[in-house]
């Protein structure tokens, strides 16, 4: 394997709403450049990037995967990334190694929910961009359409600088606006053959490139200027203007292909290494000192060594395999470094570079390259390693919490050894999940995306590590709480042959705001309780207040004041004084008017325009209180409050609704009152469950 320099890279994120073809895209690429002898399918479950169990199953990319080729003297790193929403927060994680983004557009459906999520996310690391319109061989494909759908959205900087050849089934080449050739393609070689432009395009090919010159030279003075007095702009000019734009974000060049059919694959690649930026271009990267301070690298072999890691894949039989972009310096096979997240040191045996799943050795890895490494001790996702005498730490990536938790259970003793060493390794491969023992319902919570993202790290329990469990909806975690006030006397006396037991106290209880939880205030005046004994009455009340009142779940927002009371001198003790706070505080509750809270979740639902009014609608339907609509390109962002209770299931039904093209997020706002009439449903079935764990106890 050839080691190549910074300036001969390319890092592409290959991005897209799913069913976009990013997959296939790559296969073809793959396939074109010689590098696979066959070409791979997503149906077949051949292609080099969706190499899990579970991706080949569902037939959907669940993480980002690397991919390369060599094209034109050029490597070209391909980040093969998810495209749906359940996945998409690794393809957020994944493009912090990427150089520039190739957005991929469905020739039939256009810019969809999901398209303008990542080019969001390309924004965010001022990543230069590249439209590709695919699928142009489908039926009711139109390059057109997609065009105006790309700039409709993304705005008029949008510029083709191609042009098809026919459309659905009679797409057969691409014309390049910037050379004026065509190509056409037969067969799946993905080698076009050069031809004259078709006279039929003749006239619509000319205004786009008139369009093209006259975008390029906007963008510079000198280049307005020849434009104005000739007309047009000189062809070095035409490709140094571009060249410009594109890094700099004054233009996103629109191409066209057919990833399927090998359509266009041998001409973006072309494009992929004549115009976008290699690492080098960009500059320097910002990080900061280990005491905080900020502090920029540049990105060039002459600087000290220092390297990213954005991904770490738990592989069952190599263990722990590292992907890391070196940022700066030269990486050399065996070298130890430093862990500066860490302060450790590791040694970097086996350097690689990744086809798949498949690793090939390779003697180093330059600045601005992709890599990756195997059995590194302490290395995980997000840690910057590099040489000690000059140590620096890139920022890791921010993800979305988890939307949704679902309660999981081990089937078997064997299961239960097992789930801790297994869901540990996942967890280190997809640092989106969070696992969690919930303190209230004793319940282990397994927090993901969506349901469909809890359920295939499930199904990898199962198949990379023989460990079975049970997954259901969570317990809500309700409370309760009082509206009124009371004032009552808890009184424990009980006499026995010899040192009895004594304690009385009196206390008022009333309502506090939500989320004060609770209060105790001492008023006791003139020794009517001992002070030792006062911390055992409010020990008594709070442990009280963790096994509820009305349906065994946790009082909050409260407020106790321990006015008056009596004691014994020999037979008053903590102990009695603790039972005797119980008693006042179940005394209290029946006077105060209890109720029982529900958690309230701050809602964000995504979706096309047309879907808006039905899930308005349903999230009425939900018990849930708009709070307003925002308006995202062509999509909508609903924003509500509704009680966690109505969202457990909302993942599969807001899919269902918006035929996939839908996404939320959700997080925790507050607690609320349970309606009445559903708070006695709530109660009924709480006791009768605790009947029932009595039951079980006594047989």
């Amino acid at each position: 394997m050839k080691v190549y320099l910074g300036k001969e890279i390319r890092n592409i994120g290959v991005v897209g709403h799913g069913d976009s073809g990013k997959t296939t895209l790559v296969a073809g690429l793959l396939h074109t450049a010689g590098v696979t002898s066959r070409l791979g399918r997503v149906d077949e479950g051949t292609t080099t990037t969706d190499f899990d169990e579970e991706e080949i199953e569902r037939k959907v990319t669940i993480s980002t995967s690397l991919a390369f080729v060599e094209w034109n003297k050029t490597k070209i790193n391909l980040l093969d990334t998810p495209g749906y929403n359940i996945f998409i927060h690794d393809t957020l994680a994944s493009l912090v190694a990427a150089d520039a983004s190739l957005v991929l557009v469905d020739a039939v459906a256009g810019v969809e929910v999901q398209t303008e999520k990542v080019w969001d996310y390309s924004t965010r690391y001022n990543l230069p961009r590249a439209l590709l319109v695919n699928k142009l061989d489908r039926e009711r494909a139109s390059f057109e359409r997609a065009v105006e759908s790309i700039q409709s959205v993304f705005g008029r900087n949008a510029i083709p600088v191609q042009f098809p050849i026919g459309e659905e089934k009679g797409f057969k080449g691409v014309v390049d606006l910037i050379g004026m050739k065509a190509y056409t393609y037969s067969g799946e070689t993905g080698k076009g053959q050069a031809d004259e432009i078709p006279a039929e395009l003749s006239d619509a090919v000319t205004a786009a490139r008139e369009k093209l010159i006259e975008a390029i030279a906007e963008g510079n003075d000198a280049y307005m200027e020849e434009f104005f007095d000739r007309g047009t702009l000189a062809p070095e000019h035409i490709t140094d203007g571009l060249r410009q734009a594109i890094a700099t974000g004054k233009i996103f060049p629109i191409l066209c292909a057919a990833g399927y059919h090998l359509i266009g694959t041998d001409v973006l690649m072309n494009f992929l290494v004549e115009y976008l930026p290699c690492p080098a271009d960009r500059g320097t990267v910002a990080g900061a000192t280990a005491s905080g301070e900020p502090l920029e690298r540049k990105i060039s072999d002459q600087e000290p060594v220092s390297l990213f890691v954005f991904k770490t894949v738990a592989d069952p039989f190599a263990g722990r395999v590292s992907y890391f972009k070196v940022v700066s310096g030269v990486v050399a096979n065996d070298a130890n470094l430093t862990n500066y997240n860490k302060n450790v040191t590791e040694r970097l045996a086996h350097l690689s570079v990744m086809q798949g799943k498949s690793a090939t050795n390779v003697p180093e890895v330059h600045a601005g390259d992709i890599g990756g490494v195997a059995k590194l001790k302490e290395t995980l996702t997000g840690n910057t390693l590099g040489d000690k005498t000059a140590p620096i730490v890139y920022p890791s990536v921010k993800l979305p919490e988890p939307a949704i938790s679902f309660a999981i259970a081990p089937q078997s003793r064997g299961d239960e050894d097992r789930l801790g060493t297994a869901l540990h390794k996942i967890l280190e491969e997809d640092t989106s999940l969070r696992f969690y023992r919930d303190p209230q319902t004793k319940e282990f919570l397994l927090g993901g995306a969506g349901q469909q993202h809890v359920e295939v790290i499930v199904s990898r329990l199962k198949r990379r590590y023989n460990v079975n469990v049970a997954l259901k909806a969570p317990k809500v975690p309700y409370r309760e709480t009082i509206r009124g006030t009371a004032d009552v006397q808890g009184r424990h006396k009980k006499q026995t042959g010899g040192h009895g037991q004594f304690g009385d106290c009196k206390i008022k209880m009333e309502p506090l705001p939500r989320g004060a939880n609770f209060e105790f205030v001492n008023e006791i005046f003139g020794g009517a309780i001992p002070r030792q004994y006062v911390p055992a009455v409010e020990k008594g009340i709070l442990e009280s207040a963790q096994r509820g009142y009305l349906a065994g779940y946790p009082v909050v927002d409260f407020r106790v004041i321990l006015y008056d009371g009596s004691y014994h001198d020999v037979d008053s003790s903590e102990l009695a004084f603790k039972i005797a706070g119980s008693l006042a505080f179940k005394k209290g509750m029946e006077q105060a008017k209890p109720v029982l809270l529900e958690p309230i979740m701050n809602v964000e639902v995504y979706a096309p325009e047309q879907f808006a009014g039905d899930l308005i609608g349903e999230l009425n339907g939900r018990r849930g209180r708009i709070q307003g609509m925002d308006t995202r390109g062509n999509s909508r962002v609903i924003k509500a409050q509704v009680p966690m209770s109505e969202m457990l299931t909302y993942a599969s039904d807001l899919t269902s609704m918006t035929q996939g093209r839908g996404t939320f997020a959700m997080e925790f706002s507050h607690y609320d009152v349970v309606p009445s009439q559903i708070a006695e449903k709530i109660i009924a079935a709480a006791k009768a469950e605790r009947a029932g764990e009595e039951v079980e106890q006594e047989a």
